[in-house]
């Protein structure tokens, strides 16, 4: 049912609320500033906590696995959070908003300094990514609790028809606080050098944070209690089991899954594949400099970020349904074009090698394996597997063809071709990188592939076409993002508000979201496509948009003061 709005409700805001509203806000940056920082170093710290060395005292894993480790420590931290959706969110809607406010930035702000002082498993050996991955899981359990609180409390203080426009502040704090780690990992890089950064200095924003968690408890002290929070507990109307209610009656725990899968669940990918997947395609697959990926970041997100409050606002005059579904759908018809395009211009050589050079592992069959290794553990021995792995990890697109008899694999590049030896491993891979180089592939450092000399280099062509194509990535995150925090408080009432919408936005960001990049790039390794990794956010958006379509209901009208549920 929806309702035009109470007068309580209907009335504009106070300066007081304002200022409350942008306290909480400003607060929330600083605590996805923390959580971000880890998923910008990620590189960095697969090679400082993952280095573990083995029996025979050389490191255990070679950099592509480390790099997945340490992508798989990011995404721990989104595994969990679901589950302090539920813990928080059952303290939010028994004990309060602000409360609960106090405690997930106090435990996000430690946990992300004492990584800034962890030593390095160089030092500690395996206990440094034990105790990193703990620090992570922590603070995935403080952001569970963090987002429906800051949702349910600013969507509680806004007046009918502008909870679209002032929840989407709420929604500019996360692409605020990469924003705001981005310039401090380049403020640092710039001051120390990339290899003293790359050594010891990558710490210094990790240190950051303490002053950051300083001024974050200070804000949460000044904040009052959601109206709608203290008006319910004096009527007694509160709920005394929050996680029953919300998930133990059908009626309530449908509209909590059809909320994941018609609307988070689009919203997550879309939003991790326009934000972290970016970079790390720009770094990892692209071969871009560590710097100048995150400049091109930094600055789509400059000009992007304001977007979020445009698709708020246009959320209270058209609705949240028909502008997150239609950003899912834009953006799934268009990846392929936009990221093709963006190989095309970062590193051009590499780009024109995969349309034109042709590259393939011939190999007995009984020789090759299953390359899906999401979770970068699995050794591969075989000559055929153990190419496949090796062109895929060099960006290189490949084909594979069956011939029996043929011991150990060939890679044939062009019309050259290379035995892939797993006994003269080494000399086998200076052989086919030779031959890929002789053939169009680019060579490390390769003079096409975009590098930035300062943040203001934005004036090349090769530059700001890049940063248009990022730019257009990050205007898809704020039309998914942008309305969803008003369209989840409004589709459950206040008794059970901040536990129900919790659960299906970090299942949808967390899970679905979260585990994007390590996934991805486990597609583009099996397949040796670069581009393969994209058919996983472009299935799920697609279903979102299905089930969305179908089942999920428009809500801009609802009076979320009286609403009690169906």
């Amino acid at each position: 049912m929806s309702s035009s709005g109470s007068g309580a409700a209907a009335r504009p805001m106070s300066s007081e609320e304002k200022r409350v509203i942008f306290a909480s806000s400003l607060g929330t940056v600083f605590e996805w500033y923390d959580f971000y920082l880890y998923g910008s170093l990620a590189g960095i710290i697969g090679a400082q906590f993952f280095n573990v060395a083995g029996p025979d005292g050389k490191p255990m894993f070679d950099q592509a696995t480390r790099d997945i480790f340490a992508l798989l420590a990011f995404a721990a931290g989104f595994i969990v959070r679901p589950f302090g959706a539920l813990v928080f969110g059952r303290i939010g809607d028994l004990v309060g908003r602000k409360y609960t406010f106090l405690v997930t930035i106090m435990l996000m702000g430690l946990s992300t300094f004492i990584v800034g002082l962890l030593p390095s498993s160089a030092q500690i050996g395996i206990w440094a990514p034990i105790i990193l991955i703990t620090l992570r899981l922590i603070q995935g359990l403080a952001l569970g609790g963090e987002y429906g609180g800051a949702a349910t409390y600013v969507a509680e203080h806004a007046p009918a028809g502008r909870r679209g426009f002032y929840t989407s502040w709420i929604q500019t704090t996360a692409t605020l606080g990469l924003f705001l780690s981005l310039l401090v990992i380049l403020a640092t890089r710039t001051i120390f050098g990339e290899k003293e950064f790359a050594a010891f200095y990558w710490r210094v924003p990790f240190w950051v944070s303490i002053a950051l968690l300083g001024i974050s408890i200070w804000i949460r002290l000044q904040l009052q209690e959601s109206p709608a929070f203290k008006k319910m507990k004096e009527e007694g109307t509160h709920s005394k089991a929050p996680l029953t209610e919300a998930f133990g009656q059908w009626k309530n725990a449908k509209i909590a899954l059809i909320a994941l899968l018609g609307l988070v669940a689009g919203q997550g990918v879309v939003w991790y594949t326009g934000q972290f997947y970016a970079l790390f395609f720009l770094q990892s697959i692209l071969k871009v400099d560590g710097y100048t990926a995150n400049l091109l970041i930094a600055w789509s997100l400059l000009l992007g970020t304001g977007f979020f409050v445009v698709f708020g606002w246009l959320s209270d005059k058209i609705g949240r349904k028909p502008i997150i579904l239609l950003g899912c759908a834009i953006a799934a018809i268009s990846y392929f074009t936009i990221f093709q395009r963006l190989a095309e211009t970062a590193n051009p050589t590499l780009a024109k090698a995969i349309e034109t050079v042709q590259v393939k592992v011939v190999s007995d069959k009984a020789d090759c394996g299953d390359l899906f290794n999401p979770v970068g553990t699995r050794i591969f021995k075989s000559s055929c597997d153990l190419a496949r792995d090796f062109l895929a990890k060099s960006s290189v697109k490949y084909a594979t063809e069956f011939a029996a008899g043929t011991t150990p694999a060939k890679i044939v590049v062009g019309t050259t071709e290379v035995a892939f030896d797993t006994t003269k491993l080494a000399d086998s891979q200076k052989a086919v990188t030779g031959a890929l180089q002789a053939a169009g592939y680019p060579k490390a450092g390769d003079a096409s592939i975009v590098k930035m000399a300062t943040p203001f280099d934005i004036f090349r062509p090769q530059v700001y076409t890049i940063i248009g194509y990022l730019f257009i990535l990050v205007l898809f995150v704020t039309m998914v993002y942008g309305p969803i925090a008003a369209a989840l408080v409004e589709l459950f009432p206040t008794r059970i508000r901040y536990t129900s919408m919790s659960l299906p936005y970090h299942i949808g960001n967390g899970w679905f979201g979260g585990l994007l990049p390590a996934t991805a790039f486990a597609m583009v390794a099996q397949t040796g496509d670069i581009y393969y990794g994209l058919w996983y956010p472009i299935v799920i958006a697609v279903f979102t948009v299905v089930v969305g379509l179908f089942f999920v209901p428009e809500t801009k009208d609802r009076d979320i003061f009286t609403y009690r549920g169906n």
